[in-house]
């Protein structure tokens, strides 16, 4: 047995240590919701590929510092200020997170998610991908990348997109968040164990095999909204484009499916074309290593579209909560601009190769 003091890297922002047969990784930046930097994705990948090889190693628990969550997505601030001086940081950011999204969907071991709270953006990356996902009557995840005037990434339109019916494409317009019975529904997470119980189960793994531990936690998670709502979700969300869904939405008479029309149109009207169109590509592409190949184009166009810099700006930079979109409604978005985020990199694309191995729980 190893008991290692947890090794500091990027100001202490993620913690790793083994403990028994288990590895723990704490994201550890709890003042900002345990955002990701690239220093951190960087030092997740050093950690779990070690751990791959390590035979004293047989499973890897993820968590966050704090008691909000596990993490809340990316730094966009630093973003903001790549996106607004035409810098490159942000694409070689992208690049190692969508690798390390690749390497979590095809690690060897078993890969423990403790998605406890909020889970959103970049921390759907680092977790969703898990072969042993659980989520808590406190869990909060959400792809709420429209809203800045971005598309949801780090695999988040491959997940979506095999959601059941159109439950994946009504989360990414609206980026509505979901508790644990919807977060199981949609396909985000495996199973429900209380938060407080997460303490001694994380503990526990590094004795006793994964299904043991599971057994003596997992619990029936509360009731969800989103099952009853399928009939208005599927018949709306199947529209061809944009306009269409906004239109069937309004028409279906469902308070909560005008309630997402609204939210909806309050949304970047570029990111949600360039959304529906992600979806539907990924639908066709196969294995997560394409879709996170067409985020990446779709990632570093964004870059250079006004909406990326306005939204972060009204939404977390002066906080005004009153984006100028460019274009301004969805009508005005043409299929060409939607293209755009589609178009080859070039000698920039990020090619992954997808291993023969499979993304079935490996236990």
């Amino acid at each position: 047995m190893t008991n290692d003091k947890p090794v500091a890297h990027d100001h202490d922002h993620v913690l790793v240590r083994t403990e028994g047969r288990a590895a723990y990784i704490t994201l550890n930046r709890p003042k900002a919701l345990n955002a990701l930097s690239h220093p951190m994705v960087l030092r997740i990948e050093e950690a779990l590929t070690a751990w791959a090889n390590d035979p004293s190693v047989e499973v890897v628990v993820i968590e966050g510092a704090g008691d909000r969550g596990l993490c809340a997505g990316g730094d966009i601030r630093a973003i903001y200020e790549d996106a607004r001086t035409g810098g490159t940081a942000s694409a070689d950011f992208w690049r190692d997170e969508y690798r390390l999204n690749a390497l979590i969907a095809r690690y060897p071991k078993p890969y423990v998610a403790l998605m406890d709270g909020i889970v959103m953006g970049g921390g759907v990356g680092v977790s969703a991908h898990g072969s042993v996902r659980i989520v808590t009557e406190r869990s909060k995840v959400a792809m709420p990348e429209t809203g800045i005037g971005f598309v949801p990434d780090v695999g988040g339109t491959y997940l979506l997109a095999l959601a059941p019916g159109e439950l994946g494409t009504h989360l990414a317009l609206t980026g509505a968040p979901v508790g644990a019975a919807d977060a199981l529904l949609c396909g985000l997470a495996d199973h429900f164990v209380p938060s407080a119980a997460l303490p001694a189960l994380a503990r526990e793994l590094a004795a006793d095999p994964v299904h043991a531990v599971l057994e003596r936690h997992v619990e029936e998670a509360p009731a969800g909204s989103l099952a009853s709502a399928r009939e208005w979700i599927d018949h709306c969300y199947a529209a061809d484009t944009a306009e269409e869904i906004v239109a069937r939405l309004l028409a279906s008479g469902v308070p909560a499916a005008k309630a997402a029309a609204d939210t909806l149109v309050a949304k970047s009207p570029t990111a949600v074309k360039v959304t529906v169109a992600a979806l539907r590509r990924a639908r066709r592409l196969g294995p997560l290593e394409r879709v996170l190949e067409q985020e990446y184009r779709v990632s570093c166009a964004a870059l250079s579209s006004p909406d990326l810099v306005e939204g972060i700006r009204a939404q977390v930079i002066d906080k005004d909560r009153n984006p100028r979109w460019s274009p301004a409604a969805l009508e005005d978005v043409t299929p060409a601009d939607v293209d755009r985020f589609f178009a080859p990199l070039d000698a920039h694309e990020l090619r992954l190769v997808a291993t023969a191995s499979s993304q079935e729980v490996v236990w």
